[in-house]
């Protein structure tokens, strides 16, 4: 029998749970066809890799030697796999766009404006609440770009080795009902919401613990969050269970309203990702121009707004600049 990568596999699974069952039940397989396999697996390398009595199974000294290799070898085929994903799709990059949205009130714009640009090109769009997960499928290939918010001045996370730029920044507002004794003005302070339930967008980032401080620094703290999209949570504030964080962009609704929050204690970062060593990254330029063009499209339906940003250019539309 020749060795291949997912023997390796079997053999990291064992020692990483420390039972063969263990090990059976995480790689979905019947606990007597995994020790089958790892008997057959034994007799190729021509040694027994562990030690196996009721308190589990332990490698032996030839199967430390085997993991040390399995470890080396199984990130590097992982990495190899990804590199080839990546350049396989560089035939078609010019006549296919992908994207990836977290939570974008501009990704609907953003298509329309490449597919008028483009009209043969097919474009897709693919929904998350995790930013890591979207820019994993921007490094393996699988999506060209990624349409996402950061709270503040945090930034994604750099693992995956993506180029970020601004699209956009906005103060955090706040979606009420018409009838809200907080929905008179342009603007809320958020103490006036201290007896509130809240509702928000779950993600993986730190807006949750960036609004709790800013609660704190109000002199309370906030009474509950629901987290569930948005149209859960619209739901919560027209039953009036909650009142909802929310972008400055959010489309008007009947019945609703959208106020800054006074003194702008929250800001929202709209970023554009892509992998600079993919076939989109050529073309990443034209596309972070109709994303910026998109954001403006977007406050048009918002003329108090855009009076605001007049007098508060540290707000809205970026220039196209890294991040």
């Amino acid at each position: 029998m020749n060795l291949e990568l997912r023997h390796l596999r079997v053999v990291c699974a064992i020692a990483e749970t420390g039972s063969v069952t263990k090990a059976a039940s995480t790689l979905g397989l019947a606990q007597p066809a995994l020790t089958a396999q790892l008997q057959r697996i034994e007799r190729a390398l021509g040694g027994a890799l562990f030690d196996r009595d009721r308190r589990g199974a332990r490698p032996t000294a030839l199967g430390e030697l085997v993991l040390a290799r399995a470890r080396v070898l199984l990130p590097a085929m992982k990495g190899l796999q990804d590199e080839a994903a990546r350049l396989a799709s560089a035939g078609d990059a010019l006549s296919r766009y992908r994207f990836g949205g977290v939570n974008s009130p501009i990704l609907g714009r953003l298509v329309h404006r490449i597919a008028a640009d483009q009209p043969t090109a097919p474009i897709s769009t693919y929904a998350s609440w995790s930013v890591d997960e979207l820019s994993q499928l921007v490094f393996n290939g699988r999506l060209d770009y990624v349409l996402t918010g950061v709270c503040g001045d945090a930034a994604p996370s750099a693992e995956f080795g993506l180029s970020w730029r601004e699209v956009a920044v906005d103060p955090v507002f706040v979606l009420l009902p018409e009838p809200h004794p907080a929905a008179d003005g342009d603007e809320v302070p958020l103490t006036a919401l201290r007896h509130e339930q809240w509702a928000a967008a779950p993600g993986d980032g730190c807006f949750g613990d960036c609004f709790a401080a800013a609660c704190a620094r109000a002199g309370f703290t906030p009474r509950k969050v629901y987290e569930t999209d948005m149209r859960g949570c619209v739901d919560l504030v027209e039953a009036g269970v909650a009142v909802a964080l929310c972008q400055a962009t959010f489309r008007p609704m009947p019945g609703l309203v959208t106020r800054r929050l006074a003194g702008n204690p929250l800001r929202w970062r709209l970023l554009l990702g892509w992998h600079p060593e993919s076939p989109a990254a050529r073309f990443a330029e034209g596309v972070l121009a109709a994303a910026i063009a998109a954001y403006r499209d977007s406050l048009a339906p918002h003329p108090a707004y855009l009076r605001w940003l007049v007098d508060n250019p540290e707000f809205g539309a970026r220039r196209r600049t890294p991040v």
